[in-house]
């Protein structure tokens, strides 16, 4: 059966977008030659350009399929969790833990932000600040939190496990990093908690 015009568009982009991440993991972004990756799955360069505009927005596509990978795992764990409360903070926990595995952190967390600018921009951004939002109120609603305003104390968190995966990527110990964050990220959490 011939295959449709949209399914071998769709194939194109993927076999481009995997060797996209195949690359930028073990070469890094600047070291990964645009001839090199299409000609190892028999494209073109103008492929990429059709697909995807120039290298950069293939980084980006490669991004954003992690980041839904990422996205899953994480939503697994919130799940496996006895409680909101500790759903919420294993997820915190285990997306700074991801910073420490290489191609996350080589292509999400060191050259996404040298190549697309500040990741607090990134269109995936909007998305955990919604979940964290939902989460919040859930918290709220079952009285383990305290009463705090939903929007900022959801950016606020945000944005400190963003900074931390950051720092623990580009850290020369990220192991290290990584426990100090988990340590401070869970001693400033725990201030949300009633008593």
């Amino acid at each position: 059966m011939a295959r449709t015009r949209k399914e071998m568009i769709e194939e194109t982009r993927h076999r481009l977008v995997a060797a996209g991440r195949q690359a930028f993991a073990a070469k890094g972004y600047a070291d990964s030659s645009m001839d090199d990756l299409t000609a190892n799955v028999g494209l073109t360069r103008g492929a990429l350009y059709h697909h995807f505009g120039d290298k950069k927005g293939l980084l980006e596509a490669v991004i954003q399929e992690i980041d839904k990978e990422m996205s899953v795992r994480l939503r697994a764990i919130t799940r496996q969790a006895e409680s909101t409360w500790q759903g919420f903070i294993n997820e915190s926990i285990a997306y700074m833990e991801m910073a420490i595995e290489p191609e996350i952190q080589r292509i999400v967390l060191l050259d996404g932000p040298a190549v697309l600018g500040n990741p607090a921009q990134w269109s995936s951004q909007n998305a955990c600040i919604q979940s964290t939002m939902k989460c919040l109120q859930t918290l709220q609603s079952e009285g383990v939190i305290k009463d705090v305003e939903i929007e900022a104390t959801s950016r606020l968190l945000n944005g400190a496990t963003l900074s931390a995966a950051l720092w623990i990527a580009a850290d020369e110990q990220p192991l290290v990093a990584l426990e100090k964050a988990i340590h401070a990220f869970v001693s400033l959490a725990n201030g949300l908690l009633k008593h």
